[in-house]
């Protein structure tokens, strides 16, 4: 970009990013109540009285997914091509969740009304073509319109891998490599001073997201090393192909933790299970995006990192939404915001 499009958007960015949680703001905000909730942040369906409490749930989420993607607009203006393509590639994850949704609409059969109850309303930058997809007439065909579109290297990769197995997980996971790969591709094809930040932002997302899959897939789901490699996206940073390679061989959750390199061994130290390590990591995360947001001379790697911690402030806000709704204790809403530890306390009282 050029030396006024540099300025302009590290302009925004910094102006925006005063909307961001701190941890003491994060504390005021847990203490709300729903109307007071809807006020401070304009989710007015949550005084709608005559909406169930999934409805309300629904349309918050769908609420603040739009102020997510308005930031978005607002910040590709003054991108080139290259960096504004990285951008959205980062966003049509909403997009795949539609796809998702779509694709186990097709598997089980579901009404088309309750389909469409489900999707996240796009813009046209990001949506796919709904009204096709729908007179597919399974989960091949509509795999097969999208390879006409954008999203065509997702969905040639997710075919064929359903052609091989007709496994739905099979098929999602497809999809989500497909993406984080295509996220990295985006990332490589920057030139020039802004190149090497993003790619670096770039791998600590990729580091966060192949470390759950790592554990999750060797630990949970119980595949072989094997096929918990082939499901991963090496990343540049700290978890290139050699060191995850030699992490899926490794057969217990702790000495996964113990092998990984500085400073995710730290930072995973004494990590219990697969939602404690999954609160670290994603903490990890959020601390380089914040060092991004503060310090870097690249004003597309501080957007990236400005919409990275928007997207994760916005979550922690659904969640709280989400615990007043169904009215769960505050100890446990306090979980979920990331304000208390994620040992839940009802699981504790109910041992003892």
């Amino acid at each position: 970009m050029s030396t006024s499009s540099q300025a302009y958007l590290n302009t925004r960015v910094t102006a925006m990013a005063t909307r961001l949680f701190d941890p003491d703001a994060l504390r005021q905000v847990a203490g709300l109540s729903l109307p007071e909730l809807a006020e401070r942040f304009g989710v007015q369906p949550l005084l709608e009285e005559q909406l169930d409490a999934r409805t309300k749930a629904r349309a918050v989420e769908q609420a603040l997914i739009h102020r997510l993607l308005a930031d978005l607009a607002v910040l590709i203006r003054p991108m080139h091509a290259a960096e504004r393509n990285l951008l959205l590639t980062w966003v049509r994850k909403y997009a795949l969740f539609n796809l998702k949704t779509l694709i186990r609409g097709k598997l089980y059969e579901l009404d088309q009304d309750e389909i469409r109850a489900n999707l996240f309303d796009l813009p046209p930058r990001v949506r796919l073509p709904h009204q096709e997809l729908y007179r597919a007439e399974n989960v091949l065909e509509l795999l097969r319109a999208l390879e006409r579109g954008p999203l065509r290297i997702i969905a040639r990769q997710a075919r064929e891998s359903y052609e091989q197995r007709r496994d739905p997980f099979v098929l999602e996971a497809a999809v989500d490599q497909r993406y984080f790969a295509e996220l990295a591709r985006s990332a490589e094809l920057l030139r020039g001073e802004e190149a090497q930040a993003v790619q670096q932002l770039v791998g600590a997302i990729l580091d966060r997201t192949n470390l759950m899959w790592l554990l999750r897939f060797r630990f949970s789901f119980r595949l072989s090393p094997s096929e918990t490699f082939y499901q991963l996206v090496p990343s540049k940073r700290l978890l290139h192909r050699d060191r995850l390679l030699a992490l899926a061989n490794i057969d217990s959750f702790e000495q996964v933790i113990e092998a990984l390199p500085a400073p995710l061994d730290r930072i995973l130290a004494g990590s219990r299970n697969l939602i404690d390590a999954q609160h670290r990591a994603e903490a990890y995360l959020v601390a380089e995006c914040r060092r991004a947001l503060a310090g870097s001379r690249s004003a597309v790697s501080r957007a990236l990192a400005y919409l990275v911690l928007r997207e994760h402030d916005l979550l922690l806000l659904y969640a709280l939404v989400q615990g007043r709704l169904l009215g769960l204790p505050q100890q446990v809403v306090e979980i979920a915001i990331d304000l208390a530890d994620p040992d839940c306390p009802v699981d504790a009282r109910a041992a003892a």
